[in-house]
């Protein structure tokens, strides 16, 4: 009993300790004794904790510490669970937290929440018995504070059988609290409640109650027009703003169908709308990623496909100049049911085709209505509201979790149709040609659409197998991405798609085919199915390449014909000469000619350089699949990319595809490249001035204009000239003048557009070296292997010592790190050395020497550890002359080991000895030596023979 009274002692003092992080420590021990010890009075308790922190007689300096004593005393007594149960001291502690709130300055609002709390934990009938005659103050000022108001709204939802209509009305004069009447009152009580919580950025409690009361007596309607939207609208203050954006995002679950329509087509969802686009910029808080937590938060929890399509088709239709506010890669949609999904697509389809800017909430920012010279504003509307919906079509095709195969397969007709096709009239069979649009798609659309499809496109190619079916489990798990459940290619059915268009009467393509192209297209369809008949046959990989590659350049066909007819005519007839049976049979004795993976190689180089990404990532998955078939001409022709003497070859290819690039650059990118053009421009004005003061060809060009108007003659004096030989003088230096200018801006374009080609070449090449990652990765058992050690070195070399820009370094750290990481890190290796003895050993003597005659120790590096590698490899093969030694017992492990480590493999170990003690020898007399002690640390650890 001591030791209990002095514990409650001690907890009491600390509850008004002058440490603030000690007091709720000091709260929450009290409430554990308390809760543990159910024998000791509640009342007993807080008439210690009025006693020791007594308001009344302690020193003015410490009123902070005895209100926050009080304070955590009643807090502990609610937290231990048992004052709810004690009405006694319920009661005490609701006086005492009353008188508490006179101390706003210390505590705040601390004391009316919790009274709040502890309200609403009580039951009913203690409320009526005990709790509200002396609430009776509080509830009858309700309209006073924002604190009362949050009182009175709590005790009518849990105790509506005391809080009746009746009785509100002896309290403040009316049976409810939303009416006519105190608008003005509760207008003034939310302002004053939004800024008071402005730091926490949440929804005051007091007002989502408010909104519920609201709701329960049939008032909604008025609370939304006059009391947010006349009301707290008007209060041009962020923190009342941003309550009232919360308070439409947290009405929504609580909303039926007639309220939905009143808040998602009123002035909140306006006002929401410009405060969107006015925060586009960096400054300024964004409060649109909060909203679509709350409309995330509504779709996932609302099971009415109803509802929750007019809260998509809400947000969907609040426009500025036609371009919804809500993003459309927003991934809200992963939470509609499939009927909703279904409804929202047909919609979206429909806007498309007939845009209705009439059922739009739309408004114009302030940038916009200063900008109104331009002339037809309504086709502007219709375009930036077709991009919107086109992505927001393709978008669906990756968020929406309840897709169906028919729902994604519609998508992408849509997209295709729209891209690449018009409707000469109505057609029933062709469900996208049934409806024409009521405003033609221009140009601009049918390119905006264009690029959207082929971004659908390569979701399409990296999609699982969507479906519930055994069979489309099966494939799930065996990582199969981009087919259909029953295994077609989502490619292959757009292409039959295409196909039937082509042969339609009633459409017509928007770039039409020639004669050539059609041949072509028929020739690439049959090819395909030809390759589907032997795809059990033959192997799967290769005719899945070849299939995936083909369909790829068929479809590619309509952006970019005339190009793509060359590669296509190339890629056909590499597909003949790979599966034909004449190759199989017949031993290639004629190598002028290229075989089919040589072709392959270069027609997927092509695409490298192509500015679509959808093709860059197909040439690599196909190249994976040809991978194992890659000859030694094929490495040859991937390795000249990087050779400096074929670099005038490359760039006539590079720069082919300039333009292009410029096109598909995004904002960002453009914005880089103009801050190093603004840079470049300026270096190299200051250096086409140096050399506009030296250029003595000019200047005797001058020299001779000024002689011939005579002003250099020393006895006559400018005066003498006449006024039409100083116009004609004026007129030939000004001419001098121009011709000069001229040819400095040639100058100048000259070196920019050099410039510009160096950075195209350069980032072909790290797409290229994307390629030697993928074969040293896949194929690091293959003996060609050894042909890419050479030209890596040499390319690491190469960047080390050019220039020191961004762009080298940062295709020097990834040529470092595949030669690092995929090569010499490698556990798989060359098993087949058997026969390449000289030729390894040779190489390992070339990458040694070039490692000691180099000046820059970090190139040598990578020369020896090239080595090393070698070493690995020779050493970890059987030599097909000596058979392994085998220890005597064959149970002795140690004699295992010792074997295993002793054995030389393929290791001409007297040969390399000598190439490694020259080395050696050179570093230990050699002052300036590029090797260093780690290198020789590596080799003798790793092979102590």
């Amino acid at each position: 009993d001591d030791e209990l009274k002095y514990t409650l002692k001690r907890l009491v003092e600390g509850l008004g300790a002058t440490r603030e992080a000690a007091r709720p420590g000091f709260s929450l021990a009290l409430a554990q004794v308390l809760q543990a010890f159910e024998e000791i009075s509640l009342c007993s308790i807080l008439e210690q904790i009025k006693e020791k922190h007594n308001l009344e007689k302690v020193k003015k300096k410490l009123v902070r510490n005895a209100a926050f004593g009080n304070f955590f005393g009643v807090m502990a007594l609610f937290q231990s669970g048992r004052l709810v149960k004690d009405r006694k001291a319920l009661l005490e502690s609701i006086q005492l937290l009353q008188q508490l709130t006179n101390h706003q300055t210390h505590l705040r609002d601390l004391p009316r929440k919790t009274l709040i709390d502890i309200t609403s934990e009580v039951p009913e009938n203690v409320f009526e018995e005990v709790l509200f005659d002396i609430l009776q103050g509080d509830l009858s000022s309700a309209f006073t504070s924002p604190e009362n108001l949050h009182l009175l709204l709590v005790g009518m939802q849990k105790f509506p059988g005391v809080l009746k209509p009746k009785k509100l009305k002896k309290l403040f004069g009316s049976p409810t609290v939303v009416n006519k009447e105190n608008i003005s009152r509760l207008v003034e009580l939310l302002k004053s409640a939004a800024k008071s919580e402005k730091e926490d950025k949440k929804l005051p409690s007091v007002v989502f109650d408010l909104l519920q009361v609201a709701l329960k007596e049939g008032a909604f309607e008025l609370f939304w027009s006059e009391v947010v939207e006349n009301g707290l609208l008007k209060e041009k203050s962020g923190p009342v703003s941003y309550m009232c954006y919360r308070l439409l995002g947290s009405a929504l679950p609580l909303l039926s169908m007639e309220q939905l329509q009143v808040v998602l087509k009123g002035k909140v969802m306006l006002h929401y709308g410009e405060h969107v686009v006015a925060t586009q910029f960096p400054q300024g808080f964004k409060f649109a990623a909060e909203m679509e937590g709350y409309i995330d938060t509504f779709l996932s929890g609302c099971n009415d496909p109803e509802r929750q399509l007019a809260v998509m088709l809400g947000f969907s239709t609040l426009t500025n100049q036609g371009k919804p506010v809500l993003l459309s890669a927003s991934r809200v949609v992963r939470h509609l049911q499939a009927e909703a999904l279904q409804k929202y697509i047909c919609w979206l389809k429909d806007m498309f085709l007939r845009p209705d800017l009439d059922c739009c909430l739309d408004f114009s920012s302030n940038r916009k209505k200063q900008n109104r010279e331009n002339a037809d504003t309504a086709q502007q509307k219709t375009a930036r509201l077709r991009r919107w919906i086109i992505h927001r079509l393709v978008n669906i095709t990756e968020s929406a979790t309840k897709k169906e195969e028919s729902i994604v397969m519609d998508i992408a007709r849509f997209c295709f149709f729209h891209a690449f096709f018009v409707a000469k009239k109505k057609n029933s069979q062709i469900a996208e040609a049934s409806v024409l649009p009521s405003e033609p798609l221009n140009e601009r659309d049918h390119t905006e659409t264009e690029n959207y499809f082929f971004g659908l496109l390569q979701t399409l190619n990296t999609l699982p197998v969507l479906g519930d079916t055994a069979k489309a489990a099966a494939l799930r798990e065996k990582h199969v991405h981009g087919v259909t459940a029953d295994g077609k290619l989502w490619i292959f059915l757009l292409v039959e798609y295409a196909s039937k268009l082509l042969s339609s009467e009633h459409v017509k393509t928007v770039k039409p085919f020639t004669k050539e192209q059609r041949d072509i297209w028929e020739r690439t369809l049959q090819s395909v199915k030809n390759l589907q008949k032997k795809e059990n046959k033959s192997d799967s990989a290769k005719v899945g390449a070849f299939q995936q590659l083909l369909l790829s350049m068929a479809i590619y066909l309509f952006k970019n014909q005339s190009e793509t007819v060359d590669v296509l005519s190339d890629l056909l007839n590499c597909t003949e000469r790979a599966f034909s049976k004449e190759a199989k049979k017949k031993k290639k004795t004629d190598n002028s000619e290229p075989g089919w993976v040589e072709v392959m190689v270069e027609i997927l180089l092509s695409l490298l350089a192509q500015p679509s990404l959808l093709l860059r990532r197909i040439s690599k998955s196909v190249f994976v699949w040809i991978c194992p078939n890659l000859t030694k001409r094929g490495l040859q022709l991937i390795l000249d990319v990087f050779d400096p003497d074929q670099e005038q070859n490359e760039e006539s290819a590079v720069v082919v595809m300039e333009e292009s690039n410029k096109k598909t650059r995004s904002s960002q990118d453009t914005d880089e490249e103009g801050s190093e053009d603004s840079s470049d421009e300026d270096s190299t004005d200051s250096g086409d001035e140096e050399n506009e003061e030296v250029d003595d060809n000019f200047r005797s060009q001058l020299m001779k204009v000024l002689q011939a108007g005579n002003t250099l003659v020393k006895d006559k004096s400018d005066e003498e000239l006449d006024d039409e030989a100083m116009m004609a003088l004026d007129k030939n230096i000004s001419a001098l003048f121009a011709e000069q200018q001229k040819r400095i801006q040639a100058k100048k374009d000259e070196k920019d557009r050099m410039r510009k080609e160096k950075i195209l070449r350069r980032d072909f090449k790290a797409k290229v070296l994307d390629l030697i990652d993928v074969f040293l990765l896949k194929q690091a058992e293959n003996p060609l292997v050894f042909d890419i050690i050479e030209p890596l070195l040499q390319l690491i070399e190469q960047c080390m010592s050019s220039d020191s820009d961004k762009q080298e370094v940062d295709f020097l750290q990834k040529t470092a790190s595949i030669f690092k990481n995929s090569l010499c890190r490698n556990k798989q290796y060359c098993k087949r050395v058997a026969s390449l003895q000289e030729d390894v050993h040779a190489l390992v003597q070339r990458l040694v020497e070039k490692a000691c005659k180099h000046t820059d120790s970090a190139v040598a590096l990578y020369y020896f550890s090239a080595s090393l590698y070698l070493l690995k490899v020779l050493k970890g093969n059987t030599s097909s002359a000596l058979p392994p030694p085998e220890p005597e017992k064959q149970s002795d492990s140690r004699a295992k080991q010792a074997c295993q480590l002793l054995n030389p493999g393929c290791l001409n170990v007297k040969k390399v000895a000598v190439i490694y003690q020259q080395a050696l020898t050179q570093f230990l007399s050699k002052r300036n030596s590029p090797l260093t002690c780690s290198m020789f640390h590596d080799l003798f650890k790793r092979f102590p023979v």
